[in-house]
């Protein structure tokens, strides 16, 4: 079974248009979404309405999926984060609002295969960002394999009987075989709002079968997601992060 392994669209239609157009060309058998749908950007319904259109889908969600259709106020969130959930709350359909409330909270198991999380299955909210964070989530829940997402950040942590070790992904395509007896913690990246420092769209194949993972990156037309944010009125520093991949 080959996974296609989505995480972090945040609105950003051009991001997620690239990515769509890319595997195309790819077999994939299922669409595995890690949740932040939206937010952010200035195209909301637009990409609830290109994810809900791939099938079979197994999606969960995100902090600012819960925040856009009122689940959650959203006092924690940055004054720009808070008033782009706020703006797409009012834009969304009621048809995508109503869908977006009733996205499962993580973790879930697929295909008795691996685990997905938005944040940790432990608190879908919190963030894996150093080693000590990926070895309490391996200490405290028994999956070989986890994606997770929230940091918008592509790594990968590999638990060992000897070791802990973070994998850092490089260039356009980044593979990795999995070995038996080992662990793993697995962030994809963010489709629509990179933060390494590459403003390329992130995204991740995983073949089951033969335990293959595949991180890859696109271009995608930035200016354009730039020109929708700002002509939407919302913060301007949303649209500039985009450019530095930050």
């Amino acid at each position: 079974m080959r996974y296609l392994i989505l995480s972090d669209i945040h609105s950003n239609k051009e991001a997620f248009t690239a990515v769509l157009s890319r595997v195309k060309r790819k077999r994939w058998d299922r669409v595995i979404f890690l949740g932040d749908l939206v937010g952010y950007a200035a195209h909301p319904n637009q990409v609830v309405d290109q994810l809900r259109q791939l099938r079979p889908l197994v999606a969960i969600r995100g902090n600012h999926d819960k925040v856009c259709s009122g689940i959650e106020g959203g006092e924690f969130f940055n004054p720009p984060a808070r008033e782009a959930a706020l703006w797409t709350q009012r834009k969304l359909t009621r048809g995508n609002l109503r869908w977006l409330r009733e996205l499962p909270r993580g973790p879930k198991l697929v295909d008795n295969t691996f685990g997905i999380a938005h944040g940790t299955p432990i608190d879908e909210d919190a963030y894996v960002f150093t080693e000590i964070d990926a070895l309490n989530v391996f200490r405290l829940t028994g999956y070989e394999i986890c994606f997770f997402g929230h940091t918008h950040y592509p790594v990968i942590y590999v638990l060992t009987p000897d070791a802990m070790t973070t994998v850092l992904t490089s260039g356009t395509t980044f593979r990795l075989e999995l070995k038996p007896g080992a662990r793993y913690l697995v962030n994809p990246g963010s489709v629509g709002q990179p933060r390494d420092g590459r403003p390329l769209a992130a995204y991740a194949i995983y073949d089951s079968d033969t335990r293959v993972l595949t991180i890859h990156r696109a271009a995608y037309r930035i200016a354009e997601t730039q020109r929708a944010i700002l002509e939407a009125g919302l913060p301007r520093p949303l649209a500039a992060r985009l450019a530095i991949g930050r």
